[in-house]
Parts: C-alpha cells; structure tokens; sequence
C-alpha cells in the first residue's frame, strides 16, 4: 500500500465513520424517543429493539455516509490545495477514485454479506418487539399448494419449525387421491416428517360394490421436500422480509408453484443490487468538483452533493417501494436504474478524461 493509498484511504474512513455513527446515533436514538412507551419494560428486549434497529438502520446510512464521507473528503482535499498537488505529481484520476472506489465495494460487500443472515429480519423482529410480540412466532390457519399437494397448517412455528394439526391432500388429474391427517409434523433435513399420521387412500376407480377406502397408520412419515417453514410464513405476511438465501430458495420453490415471486425478487436486488447506487455517485461527484481551492466553493459542492445524492437515493427508493407493491417488476425498478445510472456515469467519465 502506497502513502498516497494511506493518506487517502485514513482520511476517507475517518470521515466515513464520523458521519456513519452520528447517522445511526441520530435515526436510532430519535425512533426510540418516540417509541420507547411502547417498548416492553424489560431492559433486555429493549437493548434487542436498539440493536435491530440498528441493523436496519444501516441498511440505509452506510451507503448514504460513503458518499457522504467521500464529499467531505473531497472538500478536505481541494481546500488544502491537496488535490491539485497530487495532479502536479503526476497522480491522477484512476489512482484517487481507486482507493475510495475499493473501499466502497469492499463495505458494501459486507452489508451485502450481513443480508444474507438472520440480521435481514431486523425490522420484522424490531416491530415484534415494539408489538411485544416477540416471543409469539405463531401463524395460524395457512393453507397454500405445493406440487400436487394442497397443505392445511392450523398453527405453524417457523422458528421452532413445527406445525400443529396438519392436512395434506395429494391430488391427480384435478382429484384428491389421498389425504393425510396428523396432529404433528417437523421440518428437519431439508423436509417434513409428520408424526402418527392417518392415510386414507382413495381408489383409483369407484365402483360402489367393491371399492372402498383404504386407511393406514404410519408413525413417522416424510414428506414436502424443500417447503421451509419460513418461507411457508412469510408468504402469508403483507409486509414480508427475507434474507438473501431465504429469498433465493423461496423464489426457486415458489416459481415451480405458479406464485407471483415479484416481490421476493423485489427484495432480493435490493438487498443486492441498490447499495451499488454509491460506485457511480462517488465518480459523478469527482468528475463535478473543482480542484483548485481558488475556484472552489465548499458550502455550494456539499450542498449541491448532498441534495445530488438524495435525489437520487430517493428515486431508487421509490422505485423499490414500487417493486415491492408489485406496481412495477423487480428488474425494471431496481436493476434498470443502477445500470442506467453506471452508463450515464461511464460517458462523462470518458469525456471529461479524453
């Protein structure tokens, strides 16, 4: 690593994370003001609803103080005259953008990375708490299809994984061939294992004088490969939340099904997708500044930044609310505008290079 990389990257990081705590302190701090008289008096479950909060809080400050931090950086540089001293050095554009660039994609990466835990039911367990619901993790009366299965759960857990009072109806042709009744089932090793199950098996062709019901027992019997329980819980939520690997595995259940997956995909690209608004924001500020400090106005470049960028961060937010609302598809909403966006950033990149 260069002193050049250093010098950039220690003063980068510092900003960064200046602006990072005080926008968590300050978004986190002001939701508990206003919800604490609806918290549970417990200190524990409060602790839990300020670290989930948090979280989920992040999801929105960390991008928005990476370039927050890069303007101010930017600010620092031109002020000092710094910028201009690394252009007379022969230092130029790729070698400045690269530091900050690298070190965007590499936080992101890890916001990324934390989607794909069970820290991306944040905000679902921050409003449990605030509901003081966080102990209950029950769904009552779900009945949904699965292959040639129509499945009737009256009481699911998907945390611990169990569904009380189940009825699987196996179909063929558009008929109910088999049904299977049972007081317990269990999600463990990718599927269902239903206990002290009741199977009544209907004939094939009916024929009033010798066809007849066929009833058996089994003890233990698997069955739904694949059909987690979380999945099964979130379908029947209206404000769903999933985390990156949950979302990959419900759309690739739920598409066999005919389901409308729009909006898990919605959630899916912009967990993945949007924080990489930051890469070309970061490179239009560049390109906009000034480097002489004589020229420079530093109240009119962070103003006009930071307006910049929440215009843009609220465009893309819109869009995603739309995704998620199923008003426009996933790709056109979430990933169209990053693209967009890139090539738009790349021409005037070139042309202010060339």
């Amino acid at each position: 690593m260069t002193i050049l990389t250093k010098y950039i990257l220690s003063k980068f990081l510092r900003y960064f994370l200046i602006i990072l705590l005080s926008l968590e302190l300050f978004f986190v701090g002001i939701d508990f003001i206003q919800n604490v008289k609806h918290l549970p008096s417990s200190a524990n479950l409060q602790l839990l609803y300020l670290l989930y909060n948090g979280f989920y809080t992040l999801t929105i400050t960390l991008p928005l103080s990476l370039i927050f931090g890069w303007i101010m950086t930017l600010t620092s540089l031109i002020k000092n005259n710094e910028l201009v001293s690394f252009y007379s050095l022969g230092i130029y554009h790729k070698k400045i953008l690269g530091v900050v660039i690298n070190t965007s994609l590499l936080v992101t990466f890890v916001l990324i990375g934390l989607q794909a835990t069970p820290m991306a039911y944040s905000y679902e367990q921050k409003k449990k708490i605030s509901k003081n619901q966080y102990f209950s993790n029950s769904k009552s009366n779900i009945f949904l299809k699965y292959n040639n299965y129509y499945v009737y759960f009256r009481k699911l857990y998907p945390f611990e994984k169990k569904a009380i009072d189940v009825h699987i109806f196996k179909t063929k042709n558009n008929d109910i061939v088999e049904s299977i009744v049972a007081k317990k089932a269990y999600y463990q090793n990718n599927r269902w294992y239903v206990v002290d199950a009741t199977i009544t098996i209907k004939p094939e062709t009916i024929d009033w004088e010798t066809s007849k019901l066929e009833i058996k027992h089994e003890k233990f019997l698997h069955i739904l490969d694949g059909f987690e329980p979380k999945i099964i819980n979130n379908v029947y939520k209206s404000d769903i939340s999933f985390s990156i690997l949950d979302a990959i595995k419900a759309i690739v259940l739920l598409d066999d099904q005919n389901f409308n997956t729009n909006k898990i995909k919605a959630i899916l690209y912009s967990q993945v997708f949007q924080p990489f608004f930051i890469l070309p924001l970061i490179v239009i500020i560049y390109i906009l500044v000034n480097p002489s400090s004589r020229f420079f106005n530093s109240a009119r470049f962070i103003s006009g930044s930071i307006f910049l960028t929440l215009v843009i961060w609220g465009v893309t937010f819109l869009l995603q609310k739309l995704a998620f609302g199923g008003v426009i598809i996933a790709e056109v909403a979430i990933i169209l505008p990053i693209v967009l966006l890139c090539l738009v950033t790349y021409y005037f990149y070139n042309k202010k290079v060339h």
